[in-house]
């Protein structure tokens, strides 16, 4: 395993992580025998967040009496300074130790900077805590190309964290721009939320760029850790077929698809937005009608029931016009 310095932090971290949502899926065990595998694959990397259910907990357990062979980061939604502290003690707590390597302001819009820079800010809670020792860095994510462009002029983060993969690279510039500043980059949706299906090439592809840091794949299995090990470890260059494979992927999905990060739940009238998303994805770029057709019939609330109140667009960080969407999924499944 390649490591790296995650920016101005000066941690030491692999250049593969571990990102945490889907371990939410497995209890306890399987967790345990995960951390032991990302371990033994040189991965100390593991990010995490509050808002995601069991996830702190499932790692805490998993790698108690470990702790210090791991960098722990997590993020919270708050953007007050009560409500950050608040959830800056659940997280070590959750994670079982009394410091946590990089907290992150989690999912920040632009019209959201000003009130966590204010004085009853979230900012001002990662400081205290900072300063207390319970944190040892400060970081971003985000969605909006936006607040990438704000954060690199603002003195106090030292990582950003914005999505990055074989479509979406509206980042590249900021990357390099976050890379002469010295600002570590960590790549979230590596897979683009599950809508790229070969791993391995999603993974060659981002690790090729000089400008990331550090790329943290969702993982809940042996299986997983070893075959994206495998790829971050392979630092030959890509081949043409390689590019070539990346370029058909582009031209499949294009930018207008669904990232499976379910920022737009809950749906008013309870239709799982992402997971019919899914199910059309198999159903026209996989060949896979039967199964497709089988998985959208036994859903109970299908797109039809679409009520185009359009709340669930309020809320997708891509501006993706769900509603449209949704209306293609009826026509496509007939129902």
């Amino acid at each position: 395993m390649e490591y790296v310095t995650l920016g101005r932090s000066g941690l030491k971290i692999s250049r593969m992580g571990f990102g945490g949502i889907p371990i939410q899926r497995i209890d306890a065990a399987a967790s345990k025998e995960l951390m032991d595998a990302i371990c033994a694959a040189g991965i100390n990397y593991i990010d995490t967040a509050r808002g995601y259910t069991v996830s702190e907990e499932l790692i805490g357990q998993a790698i108690e009496g470990h702790r210090d062979e791991f960098v722990l980061a997590t993020k919270s939604m708050a953007r007050d300074k009560a409500g950050m502290a608040k959830d800056i003690d659940i997280s070590l707590k959750n994670l079982r130790t009394d410091y946590i390597d990089l907290y992150q302001i989690h999912n920040c819009p632009p019209e959201q900077l000003e009130q966590v820079c204010s004085a009853d800010g979230a900012l001002a809670a990662l400081q205290e805590a900072k300063a207390a020792g319970k944190i040892g860095h400060i970081g971003l994510t985000t969605h909006s190309l936006d607040t990438f462009r704000l954060a690199l002029d603002l003195d106090w983060v030292e990582t950003i964290m914005f999505p990055y993969n074989i479509v979406e690279n509206q980042a590249e510039e900021l990357m390099a721009q976050a890379k002469e500043k010295n600002i570590g980059f960590i790549v979230m949706k590596p897979l683009a939320g599950g809508a790229i299906d070969n791993g391995p090439l999603a993974l060659r592809y981002i690790c090729a760029n000089p400008n990331v840091t550090v790329v943290i794949p969702g993982m809940y299995s042996v299986d997983e850790v070893a075959q994206n090990s495998a790829a971050a470890n392979d630092l030959s260059p890509l081949t043409a077929e390689e590019l070539a494979a990346a370029d058909q992927i582009r031209k499949e999905l294009g930018t207008n698809f669904c990232r499976r990060c379910n920022y737009c739940a809950p749906c008013t009238v309870g239709i799982g937005i992402p997971t019919l998303f899914l199910f059309q994805g198999y159903l026209k770029r996989y060949g896979l009608e039967e199964w497709a057709r089988s998985r959208y019939e036994a859903t109970p609330i299908k797109a039809s029931a679409c009520v185009e109140c359009g709340v669930c667009e309020t809320r997708c960080p891509y501006q993706l016009p769900i509603r449209k969407m949704l209306k293609k999924v009826a026509e496509d499944f007939g129902a």
